[in-house]
């Protein structure tokens, strides 16, 4: 179904945005209007392009047509210099599976830091309490386990001070402490006003965190709803086989 009129002011909007590849589309006429507040749920099936999507979002890809607005200004396809050096800085990106330098957990945090002239140790100190790392700070980052490292990436976003947070399924084969943790934090940071982008494939956890949900299946855009909408009486199809376990998670 195409994207509803939306009545908020968007912090971003995809405009019939295509990106092919020689084997097709990755993303196809995606019209899609996000709010500034609240955390939105990006979901649907393998391959469906939940992570491209994030990634044109975050400005890592150039899209083959279409036009992007980044709070009501259009984005020329390859944004240069200070004017991208700006927008990305407006935005912190968690992958699912984080590179971390070989330095200490503390350490990590402060090389982030310092990308943005940012020196604070008391402040690094007092985000790896809150990911609950601050008896770790002296070891080994790629040391730490799976679902802390995930923590570590985490508090290393969170120092940027982004007023956008781009996840991409960050519990994703977590234990229940680590993913129960960063579940936490998506809310902490959206009722400070962060503004969240969740890819999960967790339908239990976009419930619980997310506001409003985009549905996206080969690369379009099915459906965008509010999240108790979309898991009660999802209007398309897709979604409603999606949500019936008759398309592969």
């Amino acid at each position: 179904m195409a994207e509803k009129e939306h009545t908020f002011q968007a912090l971003l909007a995809l405009e019939r945005v295509c990106l092919a590849t020689a084997g097709g589309f990755m993303l196809e006429d995606v019209n899609l209007c996000i709010s500034q507040q609240g955390v939105t749920a990006i979901m649907g099936a393998n391959g469906a392009g939940k992570s491209m999507l994030l990634k044109t979002i975050h400005g890592l890809t150039t899209v083959t047509s279409g036009r992007i607005k980044w709070r009501g200004e259009i984005l020329p396809q390859n944004i240069q210099g200070e004017r991208r050096r700006q927008m990305r800085m407006q935005q912190a990106m968690l992958f699912q599976r984080p590179t971390l330098l070989r330095r200490s957990t503390l350490e990590n945090v402060e090389f982030a830091m310092a990308s943005r002239n940012i020196f604070d140790r008391g402040r690094a100190l007092r985000l790896l309490r809150d990911v609950g790392l601050q008896a770790r700070q002296n070891q080994a980052a790629r040391s730490l386990s799976g679902g802390e490292q995930q923590r570590l990436a985490l508090a290393r976003a969170l120092s940027l001070n982004p007023q956008v947070l781009l996840m991409d399924e960050p519990s994703a084969s977590l234990d229940p402490v680590s993913a129960q943790m960063i579940e936490t934090i998506i809310l902490q940071q959206s009722a400070r006003k962060i503004k969240v982008l969740l890819v999960t494939h967790n339908r239990a956890e976009a419930r619980r965190l997310a506001d409003d949900v985009v549905f996206i299946h080969h690369g379009r855009v099915l459906e965008h709803s509010p999240a108790e909408q979309f898991f009660e009486q999802p209007e398309c199809i897709q979604g409603r086989q999606y949500l019936a376990g008759e398309i592969v998670v």
